[in-house]
């Protein structure tokens, strides 16, 4: 069976126009036009380069990247609104889009007219639009405004009247830019089910977003892009966890002691470091993923009784969680301290975190103290508050049994 989309050896380039004049008066710029004088030197800018894979039927497919990765860029071809500068697409089924606000739509028409003319676009007959109508306008909750002009619509609006469009026309292939951050959480929760009802009846998505919670809840495959290359392809939860590694800045998740200020203590943390599983340094933890922080304590004394204490913090300086570990029971070598605590994956909630570390004696008596530091953030990776992501809803997201008699 062919492929229902298949995007062979795709190529997008752009022409940048470089003028090399410096800052000029008015007078000189006069000048230089009469005389015909000016530099211009143009360069090739590839937003895509030779990217190729297939699409199934029925499959959902995340597309995700940094800024500029040439996400868009590709959703636009496979959408034709532009086209690629080389390389070829075979299309195998009717492709309804969401790009931006207000694409495909007259701002002259009224809501009405403009559902009639995005199903003529995609090819549909006159009664087939009439059959899905009443369905599209109770999606989309634009009733009472369904014969004003689109230009008097809130972008919100045009949102719900765009996507119920785009899902209810029944197109084989649904691609979707991250135009879902616009709408409102109660509509982003209907946009979600109707998203997965779509795949769920054996016609395909393509989905760019920046929430992975969104990515790995909606798509069973995702595509990774960067400076417009296509450097994975695999299962959702593999590339959005090659995703976060990519977006990791060790400056900030690394704490290392002064030397000055910190030789004259008896006790001190020498360094701290956020850590993978694979003790790799990381910032981005995916909320399945375990959280490392591997701590270095310097003892210039004999121990006693003195205890690490390690802190997560919220991102208000709040402490979400306090752990004490005796230091005796660290590994030793020489009179330096190691060991790497672990918080359990699936418990710390979606957000931005810091830690407090502390050498302290059983007394209270406080050796060495730093807040706020080997700062990281835990990304939604499929939480069941996935479409609310950037709310607050708790650090701290645990499963509870109920009784319902």
């Amino acid at each position: 069976m062919n492929a229902i989309l298949e995007i062979i050896d795709i190529s997008k380039m752009y022409r940048i126009r470089h003028e090399s004049e410096p800052y000029q008066t008015f007078r000189e710029s006069i000048i230089n036009l009469l005389k015909f004088k000016r530099t211009i030197s143009t360069e090739e800018f590839w937003a895509l380069k030779n990217i190729s894979f297939s699409v199934e039927a029925g499959e959902s497919i995340g597309i995700i990247g940094k800024n500029g990765a040439g996400k868009s860029t590709l959703l636009k071809i496979l959408s034709k609104i532009t086209p690629p500068t080389d390389g070829k697409i075979i299309g195998r089924g009717r492709v309804a889009s969401l790009l931006e606000v207000g694409t495909g739509f007259h701002p002259e028409l009224s809501g009405r007219e403009n559902i009639f003319l995005n199903g003529s676009i995609l090819g549909m007959r006159r009664k087939e639009i009439q059959n899905k109508f009443d369905a599209i306008v109770d999606f989309s909750g634009v009733e009472k405004f369904l014969d004003t002009p689109l230009k008097h619509y809130s972008s919100g609006m045009q949102l719900r009247l765009a996507f119920s469009v785009a899902a209810f026309l029944d197109p084989e292939i649904l691609i979707i830019d991250e135009v879902l951050a616009v709408g409102d959480a109660e509509f982003q929760k209907k946009c979600i089910g109707q998203m997965e009802s779509v795949t769920k009846s054996g016609r395909t998505i393509l989905f760019v977003s920046h929430q992975m919670g969104l990515v790995n809840q909606l798509c069973n495959r995702a595509i990774l892009l960067e400076k417009g290359k296509m450097i994975m392809n695999d299962s959702t939860e593999l590339v959005t966890a090659k995703y976060l590694s990519l977006r990791e800045n060790e400056a900030d998740n690394r704490f290392v002691a002064d030397p000055v200020k910190s030789s004259l203590k008896d006790f001190f943390i020498s360094e701290a470091l956020t850590v993978d599983e694979a003790n790799k340094p990381a910032e981005v933890f995916g909320f399945h993923q375990p959280i490392g922080i591997r701590i270095q304590v310097q003892a210039n004394k004999i121990l006693q009784d003195e205890i690490l204490s390690v802190a997560l913090l919220d991102k208000f300086g709040n402490r979400v969680v306090t752990i004490h570990k005796s230091i005796k029971e660290l590994n030793i070598n020489d009179n330096l301290y190691s060991g790497t605590m672990r918080i359990p994956g699936q418990l710390i909630a979606p957000n931005f975190y810091s830690f407090h570390f502390a050498v302290v004696k059983s007394d209270g008596t406080i050796f060495d103290i730093h807040e706020g530091q080997c700062r990281m953030q835990v990304a939604d990776t499929g939480t069941p508050f996935s479409q609310y992501e950037g709310k607050n809803y708790g650090s701290i997201i645990i499963n509870c049994d109920w009784q319902t008699d």
